[in-house]
C-alpha cells in the first residue's frame, strides 16, 4: 500500500505546483485572482463501514479555489482604464455567447463606439437617450456617442449684481436717453454671450443707468446694436425700482421679456432673431457698495463635438463636449454573486457563473455591498509573490518526501523478493 500513498502524494503535489507556478505567471495579470490547491485525505470502506485501524491510502486534490481578495489598485494615464474598488465584476458580451464576468478594467472603445475589452467582448450597462437620461433596466453593450450635440437657442437670463446706491444719476439733460459710446450717460455695464437657434453667439452688453434715487434704466445691445427703440434713440428694456432700504426690486416683479433683433456677428455672419428673451434682475441690491455682478448665466449653447469621456464612481460614463456641455451618456451595471468562489475559469481574464456560484445579482457601482469605480485605475493581481515562492519550496520539499516513501517501499519489496 505504501506506492498508492506516495503516488498519490506526487500528483497531488504536481498538482500542487503547477497551481504555484500558475500564480506566479500571473503576478502581473491585472484582475487575476490566486488560487490555492486544497487536499483532502482518501480512507478505504469497511465493510460495516467503520474500522478501528484504518490506514489512509493517500490524498488526493479536492478543489481548487480562487481566493476573491481586493486586489491593489493603480493609476493608471488611461481615462478607459477601470477598477472595481470592493465586491463586483464587470459585465462581458460578444452577442453570443453567455455573459462572461470579469475584473480586469482594461478597456478600450472600438471602431463603432462599444467599449470592449482584449478580447473584444463589449462592457454591458444602461444606455441613456439622446438627451442624456440613463434608462435603467435590462443591461444592454454600452456604446459611446459618436456624434456631436446640437445647438440650443437662449431664452432666458438671470442676473445677481449690486448697484452702487452711492453713485450719481446720468441720465442725459437733452438729446438721446443714452449714449453707449459716452460712458458718461451710464453708470455701469455687464456682458454676456447668448445664442441664436443656429448656434451663433449673440454679443450682449447690458448698461445700467440711475434714474433717480432708488430707480435705474436697463438698456441692451445685440452685437452692438440697440434691442429696443430707433437708431439713436434706443429705449429700456426695463427700469428696476429698488425698496428703500435696496434690498431687493418692487419693480419689476420677477423676469421681463422683450425680442432681440437679427444682427452681424464679430465673425460677419447674420445672427437670427431671439424671440421672447427674458431678463430677471430679481437677484438685484442697491447697496452702498461698488458695482458688481456676482453671478449671470443663461441657457444657451453652441452646437458641440465629442471631446472626453470620464466616468463616475458609480458607473455614470459621461460626455464632454467642445462647447462645455456634458451629458450622461450611459452607467455601467456591475454583478456579484453569494459564492464568487463557484464561478468557472475562462480564460481572458473571465469567468461564467454556474450552479455553485448562484444567479449574478446586478446593480450600479456602489449600491448595496458593490463596490464603486475608480477610473484611470487598474487592479493588480491579489498574488503575493513572496510567498507563493516559499509555497513553490515547501511543494517541492514534499514532491521529494513523498518520492522516498515509494522508495523506501521500493527497498522492502526487494528486500522480501530476496528472501531464500
Amino acid at each position: 500500500m505504501g506506492l498508492q500513498q506516495g503516488l498519490s502524494g506526487l500528483n497531488a503535489s504536481s498538482k500542487n505546483l503547477e497551481i504555484i507556478g500558475n500564480n506566479i505567471a500571473n503576478a502581473n495579470t491585472y484582475g487575476t485572482k490566486v488560487a490555492r490547491a486544497e487536499f483532502a485525505d482518501v480512507y478505504a470502506a469497511a465493510l460495516n463501514g467503520a474500522g478501528a485501524n484504518a490506514v489512509g491510502i493517500g490524498t488526493n486534490m479536492a478543489a481548487v479555489a480562487q481566493q476573491f481578495t481586493q486586489g491593489n489598485i493603480t493609476t493608471t494615464a488611461n481615462p478607459m482604464d477601470l477598477a472595481i474598488n470592493g465586491a463586483g465584476f464587470f459585465q462581458l458580451t460578444d452577442g453570443k455567447s453567455p455573459t462572461t464576468y470579469s475584473r480586469n478594467g482594461q478597456f478600450k472603445v472600438d471602431r463603432e463606439g462599444f467599449i470592449v475589452n482584449g478580447s473584444s467582448r463589449q462592457l454591458m450597462g444602461y444606455a441613456a437617450n439622446a438627451q442624456g437620461v440613463v434608462q435603467p433596466g435590462q443591461a444592454v453593450p454600452l456604446q459611446l456617442p459618436t456624434g456631436g450635440v446640437p445647438p440650443k437657442a437662449s431664452t432666458g437670463m438671470d442676473i445677481e449684481m449690486n448697484l452702487d446706491s452711492r453713485q450719481a444719476a446720468t441720465v442725459p439733460p437733452s438729446g438721446a436717453a443714452i449714449d453707449f459710446n459716452d460712458a458718461a450717460t451710464y453708470n455701469n455695464a455687464t456682458s454676456l454671450t447668448v445664442f441664436d437657434a443656429k448656434g451663433q453667439p449673440v454679443a450682449m452688453t447690458f448698461y445700467f443707468q440711475k434714474a433717480a434715487t432708488d430707480s435705474w434704466n436697463v438698456y441692451a445691445t445685440a452685437n452692438g446694436e440697440s434691442v429696443l427703440g430707433a437708431p439713436g434713440a434706443p429705449d429700456p428694456i426695463t427700469t428696476i425700482d429698488f425698496a428703500s432700504d435696496g434690498s431687493a426690486p418692487v419693480s419689476p416683479l420677477g423676469a421681463i421679456s422683450f425680442d432681440i433683433p437679427g444682427s452681424v456677428n464679430s465673425a460677419g455672419s447674420d445672427t437670427l432673431p431671439i424671440t421672447g428673451f427674458t431678463f430677471d434682475p430679481s437677484a438685484a441690491t442697491q447697496f452702498g457698495s461698488a458695482f458688481g455682478v456676482t453671478d449671470i448665466k443663461q441657457d444657451g449653447f453652441s452646437a458641440g463635438l465629442l471631446v472626453a469621456i470620464s466616468v463616475e464612481s458609480n458607473g455614470i460614463i459621461t460626455a464632454r463636449y467642445s462647447n462645455g456641455q456634458s451629458r450622461p451618456a450611459g452607467q455601467i451595471e456591475v454583478a456579484n454573486f453569494r459564492n464568487p468562489q463557484g464561478l468557472q475559469p475562462q480564460g481572458d481574464n473571465q469567468w461564467a457563473n454556474t450552479f455553485a456560484s448562484g444567479d449574478p445579482i446586478t446593480g450600479v457601482p456602489g449600491d448595496g455591498n458593490l463596490g464603486v469605480l475608480q477610473a484611470g485605475a487598474l487592479e493588480e493581481s491579489n498574488v503575493d509573490l513572496t510567498g507563493e515562492l516559499v509555497n513553490l519550496i515547501t511543494a517541492q520539499r514534499i514532491y521529494q518526501a513523498n518520492a522516498q516513501t515509494i522508495k523506501a517501499q521500493d527497498q522492502v519489496l526487494q528486500t522480501l523478493v530476496n528472501l531464500r
